[in-house]
């Protein structure tokens, strides 16, 4: 069934996925062959020292619709997140982590919640009633935490801002990516506080998380915490105290700010 016009844009950053991203690849290709709509999916190595990078070459020789993106130097999943934006012509603009704990098939449901609320961003949430989790519980116990913290210091109308499947509408990120600082821990705290600012509606949607604790960025531990409040609170003073959101100024950075090199493999468009 075809929701809509246009043409969707997966970003899927990766690090150190190798050994299972073409296989990846090749799952989340296969949901989106079987639909009627224009799809890409690009893949952003963030600075890997294994071959994630060749395996996405990999797959786009075999499947095509694939984008491989490479930078040199690892920056965290946000920082990767917005290299791969620089490079996409989609419409719909969907988060995707490259471990595949959430499945691409809930994609579909997360865009019919989209147009029957229309919604300019979708989230998935973990606290939605309807999500069904393999999860652990403590970091259960502290996502809700944050959850009430943030509705605290931003009136976020979320339950959960963390989990690694999201949509938006491309003229959302258009307008909000060049303003947001953090490339690691609180990045997806700073870009939905940044769009609830202004005036962009967000909806949660329920999601299945299959929770596999290899995951690269899955792992919380004391330290990231600590960065994550810091950041989170860095957020509050930008937005609140010194209104930077309010003014900062479109982005005139490039796909290669400060001497980072990224690598591009051009990919065909392909139409379903």
């Amino acid at each position: 069934m075809k929701l809509f016009k246009g043409k969707i844009s997966v970003l899927m950053p990766a690090f150190n996925e190798g050994h299972h991203i073409y296989e990846n690849l090749r799952e989340t290709h296969k949901v989106f062959s079987r639909s009627k709509c224009k799809f890409e999916i690009l893949l952003i190595d963030d600075g890997s020292s294994d071959n994630t990078f060749s395996e996405a070459e990999r797959a786009l020789h075999d499947l095509g619709s694939i984008v491989p993106v490479r930078t040199e130097s690892n920056h965290g999943k946000g920082n990767a997140l917005r290299k791969g934006f620089a490079h996409v012509t989609g419409d719909y603009v969907v988060f995707l982590d490259a471990d595949l704990d959430l499945h691409p098939k809930q994609i579909h449901d997360m865009l019919r919640v989209m147009r029957d609320q229309q919604a300019h961003v979708i989230v998935g949430s973990k606290h939605h009633p309807d999500s069904k989790l393999n999860y652990p519980p403590l970091r259960t116990v502290f996502s809700k935490v944050y959850a009430i913290a943030l509705k605290v210091l931003f009136n976020l109308p979320l339950r959960d801002t963390q989990t690694g499947l999201k949509v938006f509408q491309y003229e959302v990120l258009a307008d909000i990516f060049h303003r947001v600082l953090c490339k690691r821990y609180a990045f997806d705290v700073e870009l939905l506080a940044n769009a609830h600012h202004f005036g962009y509606k967000i909806v949660e949607s329920p999601v299945a998380l299959d929770y596999r604790s290899e995951v690269k960025w899955g792992r919380i531990k004391p330290i990231d915490v600590y960065h994550m409040g810091i950041d989170t609170l860095a957020i509050f003073y930008r937005m609140h105290i010194l209104k930077y959101y309010d003014h900062a100024a479109p982005g005139t950075e490039t796909v290669a700010e400060s001497g980072e090199t990224v690598k591009v493999m051009g990919a065909g468009e392909v139409s379903k």
